[in-house]
């Protein structure tokens, strides 16, 4: 039954022609990274990024160097597009990509992550087998059909990415709508909707319908009666996002992914009329049945327990953070923060305020403000900085955040000497005060 469902061989239009559009929608994101200064705010005019904990050996390259890092990335989204050494295009993009997410969070987003994601299972799919500059030059490579398996791994990374972020919805500031209020209240000055998403009706349809998106809408691509409308809903949804967020490629990738929710015939006869349909359906397991089984098993098993880690770290996430990334935790909360950093020095006998603006660029410091590995990892770089002078000195935070609009509320431990101190990378940080709702 298992091999069945996911060693039957099935038309591979849905994947072929998932290629083409990834890789311009990927060459694109990474020109446009360029293009609109994303690249220059975010990794060349800042002195140093906030990378990962644990990776500070992870830097953007000097000079103009993060500039030709970015052509080649959206260079091999080309290549991708076109199946052109496709096995090297993909995985060395899904590399690089990885290398861009994990050396700097200060513009963090899930959809980065999730990218990183598609490019690696891409990079392990036979999506140049037809339609591709690969295939021509390589004829015994062509082939109409695949592994059904291939289809339902992009399925269900999808399921999972819905699923969280449905479920993380369900708490008090989405659930009376107040954290869409925030979202919305800079949105003001757009043209035509900009009144219109001030309107408290507007929250609620947006909150709701969020919910409900999200934890739909997989199911309802995957039936036929369903399906042609939640392919409608799902244009308006992410259309929507793409105008009023704007969120880079994501929309569009999303709409992308639902290529693999129709019948393969249809994408066939509407993508690649002159391709040879498949039709018959045969069983085919591979001899390494037990190693395919056993990395997907293992893959999933990591993308359903990341998400919920948080669960089992102490307090609220959403007060410290500390789980909050890769968990598809998506336009949940809004923070701000009033922090300042003392240095006591113990060789001089001085105290001081740091200046952040002698180190930090404006979106570092809006993050330092209010993120906590961020406070930890400045306070680390400033107890370096004074060490290679001869140096001995403390570092003390004194910050005051506040949580989707709510009254400010002490945050980091004043006492703590936060230049001094390691961080639990698996669990929580004593040094971040308990949230409002644990006092």
């Amino acid at each position: 039954m298992l091999d069945r469902f996911l060693f039957k061989q099935i038309d591979n239009s849905p994947l072929l022609i998932f290629r083409i559009f990834f890789g311009i929608l990927v060459s694109l994101e990474c020109y446009g990274a360029i293009a609109t200064g994303w690249v220059k705010k975010n990794l060349i005019d800042p002195e140093f990024t906030f990378n990962f904990i644990g990776l500070d050996w992870l830097q953007p390259l000097p000079g103009i160097g993060m500039y030709l890092y970015f052509i080649v990335m959206g260079t091999l989204g080309i290549f991708i597009a076109l199946g052109y050494r496709y096995r090297f295009s993909a995985g060395a993009f899904a590399l690089l990509w990885t290398a861009v997410y994990l050396m700097q969070k200060t513009a963090y987003n899930n959809h980065y992550y999730l990218l990183i994601l598609i490019a690696l299972i891409m990079a392990f799919m036979p999506a140049n087998r037809d339609y591709s500059l690969d295939a021509r030059r390589n004829p015994s490579i062509r082939t109409n059909h695949m592994s059904a398996y291939l289809k339902w791994a992009i399925v269900l990374q999808l399921f999972i990415v819905y699923t969280y972020a449905s479920v993380a919805k369900l708490y008090g500031d989405w659930l009376d709508f107040s954290i869409i209020e925030i979202l919305f209240k800079n949105k003001k000055s757009y043209p035509i909707i900009g009144g219109l998403l001030q309107e408290p009706l507007v929250h609620r349809v947006v909150g709701i319908s969020g919910i409900l998106f999200d934890l739909l809408i997989v199911p309802a691509l995957l039936w036929k009666p369903t399906r042609k409308w939640a392919f409608f809903a799902s244009i308006f949804f992410h259309l929507f996002n793409s105008i009023v967020f704007q969120i880079g490629i994501f929309p569009y990738l999303a709409l992308a992914f639902t290529v693999f929710f129709f019948e393969p015939e249809t994408i066939r006869k509407l993508f690649f009329k002159k391709k040879e349909p498949y039709l018959e359906n045969v069983l085919t397991v591979p001899p390494q049945r037990e190693l395919v089984l056993g990395i997907l098993s293992l893959y999933f098993l990591i993308q359903l327990v990341l998400p919920i880690r948080h669960y089992f770290i102490k307090d609220d996430v959403l007060w410290t953070e500390e789980g909050h990334r890769m968990s598809w935790r998506m336009m949940l909360r809004s923070r701000t923060g009033i922090t300042t950093f003392k240095i006591v020095n113990h060789t001089t006998g001085n105290s001081y305020l740091v200046n952040l603006d002698d180190y930090l660029s404006r979106g570092q410091k809006s993050k330092i403000k209010s993120y906590p590995d961020f406070m930890w990892q400045f306070a680390q770089r400033l107890r370096r900085e004074y060490t290679e002078k001869g140096e001995d000195i403390s570092v003390f935070v004194n910050s005051r955040v506040s949580i989707n609009g709510k009254p400010y509320q002490e945050f980091i431990d004043p006492k703590i000497d936060l230049g001094n101190v390691s961080w639990n990378y698996f669990g929580h940080n004593d040094w971040i005060l308990p949230s409002p709702s644990k006092n």
